[in-house]
């Protein structure tokens, strides 16, 4: 399987056979980045804010289209998605709403989205989603968790791999933390890899490889300004 991180919450999910899946789409403009250059045969939305819901951007004709999806369904008919509702706050969505945060199975792979998740969850919902292998975590704060709560969510999933996401790269026109304050706090538990391209390639097999968590951070795409 292929993630491609398309600047914030933004990913791209490619299973063996080319089937493509978005997560939290947007429209690259409107933030100052650059817009996703890909295609999706379906796509997700943990909720319906103008930086995540960007689906005529990315989608296919005729492409899946699944918004704040509850429970358990299938994508493409072949991919098995958990949909969980969470806070986009602190104060149980009276600020900024609900989100909807995503675990999808792909090519034997369990990976989590937590898209604009405002506040650390109990160990119920934690015991819910795992096992996870790679999760997608928000860790520029104001609208989401910062670094710190992420690393809270990290040991509560236990995930194999970590992407951090939602944070403040060149250009982006939100008051977002970067990521090397996440980095700053998480490096001495954990390994973190820094990759050369937006780009990751993973397989069950090399999962299971893994002895402890690893944390990628993917390069950022680049700026439109």
């Amino acid at each position: 399987m292929i993630i491609r991180w398309h600047g914030h919450a933004c990913f791209e999910l490619v299973d063996h056979t080319g089937f493509t899946i978005a997560l939290d789409p947007h429209d690259g403009i409107s933030l100052g980045l650059k817009p996703p250059a890909f295609k999706a045969d379906a796509v997700l939305i943990t909720h319906e804010h103008f930086d995540h819901n960007a689906y005529s951007i990315i989608a296919k004709s005729g492409a899946e289209r699944y918004s704040m999806k509850e429970g358990v369904f299938l994508i493409g008919g072949k991919h098995r998605s958990l949909g969980v509702r969470l806070y986009h706050d602190k104060v149980k969505g009276r600020r900024r709403g609900e989100v909807v945060i995503y675990r999808i199975e792909i090519d034997g792979v369990r990976v989590l989205h937590l898209g604009d998740l405002g506040h650390v969850f109990e160990e119920s919902a934690a015991s819910m989603l795992k096992p996870v292998d790679i999760l997608l975590v928000p860790v520029g704060g104001t609208f989401t968790i910062d670094a710190r709560e992420a690393l809270e969510v990290v040991k509560l999933v236990e995930p194999k791999i970590v992407i951090p996401m939602h944070y403040w790269t060149k250009g982006l026109n939100l008051p977002l933390q970067p990521v090397d304050i996440f980095i700053d706090i998480v490096k001495d538990s954990y390994e973190v890899v820094k990759v050369d391209s937006n780009e990751l390639t993973v397989s069950s097999e090399g999962l299971a490889l893994l002895q402890k968590t690893r944390v990628y951070v993917l390069s950022t795409p680049r700026s439109t300004s």
